[in-house]
């Protein structure tokens, strides 16, 4: 598999689910050069009421639809899988798979940051943060996601269909 490609599964931490099932995928410097392709490829691949922002400076998970996530300018240090999760560094044309319940936040970022997020097959997503509350209603609606059946980078190819078997 391509060498830029990594994956890290996440636990659950008692305040964020994660998914038990399914890795976090980062596709390395895969739009270093064409970042205006990001939300192309994206539509391309069926992911799709895309944006282009930032990311939130709180934990935040969606349980009811994966997220992807490409940078398109700038750099970022985002915390992915809550308190206990792991620091990422984030640079221009690198995309981050989400898998449902997978807990995000900006830590710090360059002043011209900007990402574009998609959704398979455009799914509104919901806002879930750190609520012991809500746990047992998201683990059922995290379960509950379907795997896409594109690649969001790479369509009908690629390492979410090799990593995501549902």
């Amino acid at each position: 598999m391509n060498s830029g490609i990594q994956t890290m599964l996440l636990a659950d931490d008692g305040q964020i689910p994660n998914n038990q099932g399914l890795p976090v995928i980062i596709y390395r410097a895969v739009f270093k050069e064409q970042t205006d392709e990001i939300e192309t490829s994206f539509n391309r691949h069926q992911w799709t009421g895309s944006w282009t922002g930032g990311v939130y400076d709180y934990h935040h998970y969606h349980s009811n639809t994966h997220e992807v996530l490409g940078v398109k300018a700038g750099q970022a240090t985002v915390l992915i899988g809550g308190d206990q999760g792991e620091r990422l560094e984030i640079s221009q044309g690198d995309v981050i798979l989400l898998p449902a319940g997978t807990g995000h936040k900006k830590i710090e970022s360059s002043p011209d940051f900007k990402v574009v997020g998609a959704y398979p097959g455009g799914t509104s997503p919901n806002m879930m943060r750190q609520d012991p509350s809500d746990r047992v209603q998201a683990l059922a609606a995290i379960n509950a996601v379907p795997v896409p059946q594109m690649d969001p980078v790479y369509g009908e190819e690629g390492p979410m269909l090799a990593e995501w078997k549902g």
